[in-house]
């Protein structure tokens, strides 16, 4: 399978309803990708966050892997809905990266 260039959201505005139904608008203000070397077709980013209703930065880790099943997604990035599992040396890889931005 060709892997496709990996998605670039930096800039990028997005909404989220909250637990209550609130719904938050937030700005992707960077972003941290890293390709394990044991599954090329998974991306797992780290992304820093600006919401509109606060003055500090979250962070949000979670993954995209490209699309199997027929129709518009197949062999495209896309945005994981389940909880992340991420072996040891790829969360350290993501860690430092991290550190070398300067976010931890």
């Amino acid at each position: 399978m060709i892997i496709p260039d990996l998605p670039k959201n930096v800039g990028a505005k997005r909404a989220l309803i909250g637990i209550n139904g609130d719904r938050r608008l937030f700005t992707i203000l960077d972003e941290i990708h890293h390709v394990p070397a044991s599954n090329p077709e998974k991306v797992i980013y780290l992304q820093k966050l600006q919401f509109e209703d606060s003055r500090e930065s979250e962070f949000r880790l979670g993954y995209y892997m490209v699309g199997k099943k027929a129709g518009r997604t197949r062999g495209r990035w896309v945005w994981a809905q389940f909880a992340l599992m991420v072996h040891a040396r790829d969360l350290r890889a993501i860690i430092q990266k991290a550190k070398k931005k300067g976010w931890i």
